[in-house]
């Protein structure tokens, strides 16, 4: 009878099982260890219940090295455009790029990001994005540590009251600052590779603060 009222085990897919039996083991401690993945998604729009990914770009980033030959960068085959976003990311229904499903692009955005720590600027719209996406398949919401370069871009600001940090800093903004070309901007792979640029310089200031550890990223 006690049988009856436990509860069922769910049937994730195989690369669901995979991708979780990552985080049976813990994160390097030592900051040269720890793999970051920068990610960044073009979207038909900002509503989280009905609009859809068009595309995922991702940079692999460990020891302040980004791995170019290890980038990621999918298209999804979506149905729904608003002309007004198509502007910004130039990402047509027509474009003669190669696309695949949505499950297909979780797969194997899955299988690319592992137990790493995700980086995304303003990293909480895309973590949703696609937690959505993976709501939609069945499957839980993403298992990785995620930082924001806009908030730790605001941890770099000295502390006076002269300087009011603003709620949120642009990614162009951050470019601006660090003298990063945006030269591919609002492009999912283009955008990834700002951030990462962004990411490492960002750190760099954070690890001459007082007391820095690899944990304090991610407090």
């Amino acid at each position: 009878m006690i049988s009856f009222f436990k509860k069922r085990k769910k049937n994730y897919p195989d690369f669901w099982v995979q991708y979780a039996s990552k985080f049976e083991t813990k994160l390097p401690t030592e900051l040269q260890k720890v793999r970051f993945v920068v990610l960044d998604t073009e979207t038909t729009g900002f509503d989280y219940d009905n609009d859809r990914i068009l595309s995922i770009g991702a940079l692999s980033l460990q020891n302040n090295t980004i791995a170019i030959n290890q980038s990621f960068e999918v298209f999804l085959d979506q149905h729904f455009y608003h002309a007004k976003n198509i502007e910004i990311h130039g990402i047509m229904q027509e474009e003669n790029k190669e696309r695949i499903t949505e499950i297909e692009a979780l797969m194997f955005f899955l299988e690319f990001i592992e137990d790493s720590i995700l980086v995304a600027h303003h990293a909480g719209f895309d973590i949703k994005m696609i937690n959505e996406a993976l709501k939609r398949h069945g499957m839980p919401n993403l298992k990785n540590k995620v930082l924001d370069t806009s908030i730790l871009y605001k941890r770099t600001l000295i502390k006076s009251p002269l300087l009011i940090p603003q709620e949120q800093y642009t990614l162009d903004q951050l470019a601006e600052k660090f003298d990063i070309s945006t030269k591919d901007r609002h492009t999912a792979l283009g955008d990834a590779y700002i951030t990462a640029i962004a990411f490492i310089k960002i750190v760099e200031k954070l690890k001459s603060t007082k007391n820095f550890s690899v944990k304090k990223l991610w407090r």
